[in-house]
């Protein structure tokens, strides 16, 4: 099977990783990217996506058995032309947003729609398959806290708390986060530092997860947060308000806490980091593997071609 995947980010992580699973199963890929940079406070012009058009029409003719569209934003390419089926897979932020109603208007002409959580099928009120990004669970794993705090440089002495997003994507709601952990560092003996780290190797990822203490969600809105499963993968807790399907992932897990107001956030992420506890969420991790999600977007595909 041959898949054009269309993209706004060649580079995404999980797409990638995604696709690499899928070609250990014997599919073979070919991608488009929108032209042009976009970091977390920039975005691209509808030039820039205009110009895309052609480059999909042009290479859609080349005997795909299907094209693959992720992100809402790719979907009017996508559906542009009709001889080949198209798959679509939203994200979370192209339906919690603006991008909506681009995201819906391309919904009905797709052959099949994935989406990352149950809410945001939900949400959309239609029949989708609910296939969340998979983790890399040989990449993603528990490490001994001292030794990546020291591969990084993190003081040993201090409660650190990740947040792994840029302080610009205003939806990660930077300032909340700023905000309970300044509460939190007034409980505490030891010092509580809040890191945001963003722009890194991917391959750094998993230093930072388990140099943390724990992880802060604190998003407007999600569709399945991916930071939260690669926190799961490194048993590193949890702290989270209720959004796309971060409360399902936290269930049962030990030392992670889902909280909605800013009194119970600083008071979960307070008793995370008195406990000085690893969480057991490798054990929940294991339910989305890139492997198992992999086999479920195969069946996608070969229903679809």
């Amino acid at each position: 099977m041959h898949v054009l995947t269309l993209t706004t980010n060649a580079d995404a992580p999980f797409m990638t990783e995604q696709m690499r699973a899928l070609e250990r199963r014997g599919v073979t890929f070919s991608t488009l990217s929108v032209a042009g940079e976009v970091d977390g406070g920039t975005s691209r012009s509808p030039l820039e996506y205009l110009k895309f058009f052609p480059s999909v029409l042009k290479e859609s003719a080349n005997g795909y058995d299907l094209i693959h569209a992720h992100y809402g934003l790719t979907g009017p390419m996508a559906v542009a032309q009709r001889r080949t089926p198209v798959v679509l897979s939203l994200w979370g932020s192209d339906v919690y947003g603006p991008i909506e109603p681009v995201s819906r208007a391309c919904a009905p002409l797709c052959d099949e729609l994935v989406v990352m959580s149950e809410a945001m099928r939900t949400h959309l009120g239609r029949d989708c398959a609910v296939i969340p990004d998979g983790i890399d669970l040989e990449k993603f794993q528990p490490a001994p806290q001292e030794t990546a705090q020291e591969a990084i440089g993190w003081d040993p002495d201090a409660d650190h708390v990740l947040f792994p997003y840029t302080p610009e994507r205003e939806v990660k709601n930077y300032p909340r986060a700023r905000r309970v952990v300044n509460a939190v560092n007034g409980l505490l003996d030891d010092p509580v530092y809040l890191h945001t780290v963003y722009d890194v190797p991917h391959e750094t990822v998993p230093d930072y997860m388990n140099a943390a203490d724990a992880l802060l969600l604190t998003s407007h809105s999600e569709g399945s947060p991916n930071s939260v499963k690669e926190a799961l993968a490194c048993n590193l807790p949890v702290v989270a308000v209720d959004v796309g399907d971060v409360r399902e992932r936290l269930t049962g897990v030990s030392n992670s806490v889902v909280a909605d107001s800013d009194e119970a956030l600083i008071d979960g992420l307070r008793v995370v980091l008195e406990s000085g506890e690893r969480s057991d969420g490798r054990d929940v991790a294991r339910e989305i593997s890139v492997e198992q999600t992999a086999d479920r977007l195969l069946e996608v595909y070969e229903r679809v071609a």
